[in-house]
């Protein structure tokens, strides 16, 4: 059934939010909970958001993470599972949510957003197919308190949306690499920032660039930006990730969509200032 709703919508709705998932990869509760585990800050990242997949092996944490470099997500993970457990880590990463968000919300009522969120994402509780991290994470038993019912929705709709797009890169012919650095090209994140951060080398950056602009996806700049065929492109990439992330926004409708932005916005704004203040040109 093809579902009508406005993907614009439904991708600010996700994004408003957004930022009161991802702190979990910069609390320095997270890292300090991981660090009791025996484990260093790139295995507690790989660990803690593959854990709900099991003990599985490096190859399925490279498919699922898909932008970073491979054998940074091998050496990271290779060897986690003989320090500790994936159950232990999931109770790490839920304790270090909990313990951050109260730090940041304090005695703020979230129950109106959290209830808004959960109905989103179990609108979707059982549309697994194609979407590996969601099914995983959809997987895991629901929080109580108003606060991690708000983090764990908003984890579900975040991964949920990220298969979607894995999905469609995939489909439109990019690798890890190449998403990295057509990221970059249509601005917003510096093209250091993400390959560093997913530890690409330099010959492997440019590499992929040069592949692009074979392929008319980027210009010959220094700083290359889109082509008019590959900005086209991109923007065909965005929508199929849009119209397959659409669902849980869906069901719940317009108002309730419009009610999550203007509640959600404060909330972000504060967890950004707290944990993660590059991030507030974004909330």
């Amino acid at each position: 059934m093809t579902i009508t709703f406005d993907e614009e919508v439904a991708r600010k709705t996700w994004r408003v939010l957004e930022v009161c998932h991802g702190m979990i990869y910069f609390a320095p509760e997270a890292t300090e909970a991981y660090a009791e585990l025996g484990l260093s800050a790139s295995q507690g990242y790989f660990a803690s958001r593959s854990a709900a997949l099991g003990e599985v092996a490096p190859e399925v944490v490279i498919a699922t993470f898909y932008n970073f470099n491979p054998r940074f997500v091998s050496e990271s993970i290779t060897g986690v599972w003989a320090k500790t457990t994936p159950e232990a880590v999931l109770a790490a990463r839920h304790g270090a949510a909990g313990k951050t968000l109260r730090r940041v919300f304090g005695d703020t009522d979230v129950t109106r957003v959290a209830e808004l969120l959960r109905e989103a994402a179990t609108a979707v509780a059982d549309d697994f197919a194609g979407r590996p991290l969601y099914a995983a994470h959809a997987a895991l038993p629901w929080p109580t308190e108003p606060q991690m019912v708000l983090w764990h929705a908003q984890t579900l709709l975040r991964e949920y949306r990220g298969d979607a797009h894995v999905a469609a890169l995939l489909a439109a012919g990019l690798s890890g690499i190449d998403a990295l650095v057509t990221h970059a090209a249509g601005g917003g994140v510096a093209a250091e920032t993400l390959r560093k951060s997913r530890n690409w080398s330099e010959t492997e950056w440019q590499q992929a660039v040069e592949s692009l602009r074979a392929r008319d996806w980027l210009t010959d700049a220094p700083d290359p930006t889109f082509t008019t065929a590959g900005q086209s492109r991109r923007e065909a990439l965005e929508l199929a990730t849009d119209r397959n992330a659409v669902a849980p926004y869906a069901h719940i409708g317009l108002a309730a969509c419009e009610e999550l932005q203007t509640l959600g916005r404060p909330l972000s704004r504060a967890v950004a200032e707290a944990v993660m203040p590059w991030a507030l040109t974004r909330t």
